[in-house]
């Protein structure tokens, strides 16, 4: 089968080469962008190995001999699924990679902002060295975590919380904490509860019709007056405007985002100019082993598929 990675913008391929090499295949590495780069240079191509360049209709119209695509990434946005589906091109990903990182990026997140670390290393570089400027900070153990969705990422979050001695509560609409699977230490809760209830709500889903700007200026109402935002899922999930007005009055404390609606975020956000808003470059998945990690399996999928072997993480029921 011919093998193509049609866009990546990694250091290197020395995963990928030597995975390939090792079951006696190659790949060819484009610089693919636009739907018409897609058209253009990956005729002929069977199995896509991708990042950002955009699959739809008309592009596997133009490919007829593309079998499969595997997104670099636990996110298939860039991905029309339907029209993967229609085509007959198994499309997958690999939601398994990374989620320590993701949690605990999270995690770093959650204790900057209720510690005020942040804020507090700024005030002693402006030069002010007084710890009582902080206040109000709580003590971990009476404080409200509210996890949205739990995943294999949300649930490592809120164990790893609950370790730190924090309540924690979770919505989820197709999964049920239970004693029985080891997520016991989190009570189940409806997403107006999480909202209504938590002090601190952290986001690990992925953007849907249904959930698109779940985080509206409604829900940042009903919060907690003092409460913060954590989200490194989705940009999506949060009305970035709304929450931008609801830190500026103080009805949010903080919020920490790793993912934003557009990125980069645009240079006139108004959230770049709050200092209460704490944002990192969509960062939360990456170590270097995570990274490596991530190479390997996309990889290996690839040669599992191409030997007509069974795939692991297929998003299409062909």
């Amino acid at each position: 089968m011919k093998i193509i990675i049609t866009d990546l913008d990694h250091a290197d391929q020395n995963m990928e080469k030597d995975i390939f090499a090792k079951a006696g295949m190659d790949f060819d590495l484009l610089e693919c962008k636009t739907e018409d780069d897609l058209i253009a240079m990956a005729k002929g191509a069977n199995i896509a190995l991708n990042q950002y360049a955009p699959f739809n209709k008309r592009v596997f119209d133009a490919l007829p001999d593309l079998k499969q695509i595997i997104r670099y990434g636990v996110g298939v946005n860039n991905v029309d699924l339907k029209a993967a589906k229609d085509a007959g091109v198994q499309v997958c990903n690999v939601p398994d990679y990374g989620m320590h990182e993701v949690s605990d990026h999270a995690i770093a997140m959650s204790l900057t902002l209720v510690r005020k670390v942040m804020s507090m290393n700024k005030s002693v570089h402006d030069g002010v060295w007084d710890f009582t400027v902080a206040a109000p900070i709580r003590r971990f153990c009476e404080m409200t975590v509210g996890v949205v969705g739990l995943g294999r990422i949300g649930r490592l979050y809120a164990e790893k919380m609950h370790q730190l001695g924090f309540k924690v509560i979770g919505y989820d609409k197709f999964y049920q904490p239970s004693v029985e699977d080891g997520t016991g230490h989190i009570k189940a809760a409806t997403l107006d509860n999480v909202i209504e209830q938590a002090d601190l709500v952290a986001l690990f889903c992925p953007v849907t019709d249904e959930n698109y700007h779940m985080i509206d200026a409604a829900a940042l109402n009903r919060m907690k007056t003092g409460s913060y935002i954590i989200n490194t899922s989705r940009g999506g999930l949060v009305d970035e405007d709304a929450l931008a007005k609801a830190l500026k009055s103080g009805k949010i404390a903080a919020a920490a985002l790793d993912t934003t609606e557009t990125e980069p975020l645009p240079s006139d956000s108004p959230l770049r100019a709050i200092e209460t808003c704490l944002i990192t470059p969509h960062m939360a998945w990456y170590s270097d082993d995570s990274a490596l990690e991530l190479k390997r399996k996309v990889a290996e999928e690839a040669v599992r598929f191409a030997r007509g072997e069974p795939i692991k993480w297929g998003l299409v029921d062909l």
